[in-house]
Formats: structure tokens, sequence, C-alpha cells
């Protein structure tokens, strides 16, 4: 070997040794890094999880673990407010509701994320091409403002779940058009256009006793025309209550009109008291469950999917299982359409509602290294090819490049309803004092539901609950 040829060898094998050091170096340097997160437990959240599990690849080079607390929804904002407030620390990253924002943002517990997206382009971008509604909805604090606090998981609304096998029945529609002169839908189309007074006529010529011929065959049970959620616990009966009152011209009481907006007037004002029996008038035509409160999301939609309903009005996070065989007696013969809507004198429908769904969050004790795995996790979960997987498998996303891409809409047969609704969402309010108001909303709704209190008085009391509390929080003059 020449003496150039030992050199040559000697600073191979020297830049052989660097490069293990360097390896052994960056590996001795990853970390083992576990996100806690708390989450509602739901299809959309289970979704999430295998997809994290089965394909996240961090690209930090350090090993992240998605460690999930699913959390049954009645349960969920007690739990969470459980936590946070103990003083554990047990989260680093949460599923919130919108309405959670003020009171967990008031505590010092969600963190400001304002600096995270505009120190990431591939983020801001995501953020920036989100529907503007859900962005506001799921993201600001205070309400509408440019203070990002929530990076939006799960946009969730509701959609009308049908029966095609019924509504499309050839006598079912020759009965209907003798009896109300109207054409029975049949096609999501056709859903879309159904107006709360049509929804009344379906509601009363599906009620069939067991025995009575119901789309050629005898009912093997009582079936019932419709159903929505009229539930006392969590927001459910609150959900139809804004939508009622919002598409009939009337308004909750609004905090971006704080301090000027008053809550006497407004939320118990003719409208609404006229909405709010516009609602209660549709509960004869659902199943008895619902004169007793207890008609919850997870309710109308087993009743559904058991075969006793014709038509519910409800979110598509709980879709998945209408499509399962195994858990769907109807999963053969289902149409989706918009939610029902109220007819102006234009002719043209007001679909107007209450949006659902949910931010991720991050909790304000979180290392440095725990939020940037977090925003790298977010970043990659809010990535177009991400979100049109995650859609593939019956979740949503409010990024437009997505359900605006041709492919959206063959995904699941409820996702054309869902795109064009949209623009008609609107949310409740953001406010610490959210779950105070919402608790004492819950028990006079439900007292109107059950039949105790009738609508005006339910909402003067819910009114002046208001007025004292938002005036003592100093949030109105």
């Amino acid at each position: 070997m020449t003496a150039i040829t030992k050199i040559q060898g000697l600073a191979t094998a020297a830049g052989f040794a660097l490069a293990l050091a360097v390896g052994g170096a960056n590996s001795a340097s990853a970390e083992d890094v576990v996100l806690h997160m708390a989450v509602p437990d739901w299809p959309p959240t289970r979704i999430m999880k295998d997809m994290f599990d089965k394909e996240y690849k961090p690209t930090s080079g350090n090993k992240v673990t998605l460690d999930v607390d699913f959390i049954p929804w009645p349960d969920f904002y007690t739990r969470v407010n459980a936590s946070l407030t103990s003083g554990e620390k047990k989260y680093n990253m949460a599923v919130s509701d919108s309405q959670w924002l003020g009171a967990f943002i008031e505590g010092g517990y969600f963190r400001k994320i304002n600096d995270l997206i505009d120190a990431d382009k591939e983020l801001k971008k995501a953020m920036d091409g989100m529907h503007p509604i859900v962005l506001n909805a799921y993201s600001t604090y205070p309400n509408s403002t440019p203070n990002y606090y929530g990076f939006p998981q799960f946009p969730d609304l509701l959609v009308s779940y049908a029966r095609k096998d019924i509504f499309c029945n050839d006598d079912e529609q020759k009965n209907f058009k003798a009896k109300y002169n109207k054409k029975l839908p049949c096609t999501g189309e056709e859903f879309d256009n159904v107006d709360w007074d049509l929804f009344g006529n379906i509601g009363e010529f599906f009620m069939r006793k067991k025995g009575e011929m119901l789309a050629g065959k005898p009912a093997d049970d009582d079936f019932y025309g419709v159903a929505f959620q009229v539930g006392k616990g969590y927001d459910f009966s609150t959900t139809s209550v804004h939508t009622f009152v919002w598409q009939a011209g009337g308004d909750i009481w609004d905090e971006t009109k704080a301090p000027n907006g008053h809550a006497m007037g407004q939320v118990n004002s003719d409208v609404a008291v006229k909405a709010l029996n516009h609602m209660l008038s549709f509960i004869k035509y659902m199943p008895p469950v619902a004169k007793t409160g207890t008609m919850d999301i997870f309710k109308s939609d087993e009743l559904f999917r058991a075969g006793k309903v014709a038509l519910n009005v409800d979110w598509i996070g709980l879709g998945e299982a209408s499509l399962d065989p195994k858990s769907s007696k109807v999963a053969d013969k289902l149409v989706f359409g918009m939610g029902p809507g109220t007819k102006g004198a234009d002719g043209k429908i007001n679909h107007t509602s209450q949006i659902g769904g949910q931010p991720f969050v991050l909790t304000t004790w979180n290392t440095d290294v725990i939020n940037k795995e977090a925003v790298g996790f977010v970043k990659w979960w809010l990535s177009k090819d991400v979100q049109m997987e995650y859609a593939s498998k019956g979740g949503q996303s409010a990024i437009k490049e997505v359900y605006t891409d041709p492919k959206y809409n063959t995904f699941r047969p409820w996702n054309r309803a869902w795109a064009s609704q949209l623009d008609w969402q609107k949310d409740m309010w953001h406010i610490p004092q959210f779950f105070e108001i919402l608790t004492q909303q819950q028990d006079q709704y439900d007292l109107a539901i059950t039949g105790k209190q009738d609508a005006k008085a339910t909402l003067d009391n819910v009114a002046k609950f208001q007025e004292d509390l938002l005036k003592n929080a100093g949030l109105i003059k």
C-alpha cells in the first residue's frame, strides 16, 4: 500500500468514524415525547387516533406517542374541567368545545397560539385556508377577534338523515301528495329544501302504530315521523332552540355587542318565544322519550338506526354508525340532506343552525419540546393529503381546498349536504360564564320540553338570569 493510499484509507476511516459519532449523537439526542390529549369518545376522534398510530412520522426525529383519554360526551366537560382546575397538569392538548374557550383561557389553562401560527408558513396557510365561520367559532377569543387559541380538529354540522326506502316508496309518495298536496322528498336535493312546515307534515304523516302499513309492509313496531335533540344533558336542547330562534330572526345574547347588548328583551323577545313554541310543536311526532327531556344526540341516533324514525336531524359526527350494518338496521336505506330551514317571503330557505365540532387546544404548562411536537402533529393533521384521507374515512375538513375538491363529495353520502351548510353556521358564547348560562338554560328548556312550563315563562326566566349574571360579571352595562 502506498503512502497516499494509506492516507486516503485513514481519511475514509476517520470520516466513517465521524459519521458514526454524528449518527450516534443524533440518536442519543432524540427524545421520547408523549402528547397527552383529552378527547370526546366518538368516531371523529377514534379515526384521528387510528390515523396517527398508523401513519404519523414526526420530522423532528423524536419518537412521538399520542396518549388519548377518550371521555364519553355527557361527562366530557366535567372531566376536563376537573382535571384543568385541579392543578394536576395531566393534559398537553385537548379537543375542546368552542364554548369552553373563554372559561379556560381566562383560567390560565389554554395557550394563545398566534406566535406558533406566525412562525410556521405551512401552519399559517392551513389556518388561513379555513372557512372563516369555523375559524371564528373554534379558534378565537374574544369571539371573532384575531386572537387564536384553537386549531380546528373536527367541524361538525347538523344534517337530515332519512329513510329513502320509506320516503321514495310509491304508495307513501301518492298518499302524502293526496293529504298535503306536496311532494314527499326522496332525493338529497329534495331534503335540502325541506322547511319546518314540510317537516311537520312528514312528522305527522309517518306516525304509525305497530301493524299499520308502512312502505307496503305492516310496521313491526310503533314508528315515528321525526326526531331531533331535545335533551337536558350538556347542550342538547340549547342547540335546537338556538337554531329555531336564529332562523326566525331572533337572537341569543350576542357577546360581540357587549357591553351594550342585553339579554332582557333579546333572549325573551316575542320572536324567540314564537320560535321556542314552534320547536315544541314537533315533539308530538317524536318517540315518547322526547317528552321526558332525554332525547339527546345519541338517543335520536340510536332510535333512527334501530329503524324506528323516518327522519332524524343530527350531527354528522355520528354518521359512521348509521352506515355500518353491524350497528344500523337501515344502513342500506339512507339518504342525507341539509338540515330543515325556515322559508322566507322570497321563497328561499334559511338554514342557519348551531355549529358543532371542536378545535385542538394546547395547555399553558407545556415545555417547548411538547409544543413543538404538538404543532408538528397539528400541521400534519391539517395538511391537505391527511385531511382528504380523514374525510375518506368519515371525518370532515373545514379547509376550503379539501371540501371543494370534487373527490370530497364521493367519500360519504352526507358530504354534499355538509359543505352546503357551512355558510349558515353560528356559534353560542365563548365567555367564561358560558357553563352557568348553559346549565340554567338547559334546566329551563327541560321544563318546557316536558310540559311543566310554557315557552314565555321559560325564556323570561332565561333572559333574567343571563341579564343579572352578565351585569354582575361586568359584561353588560
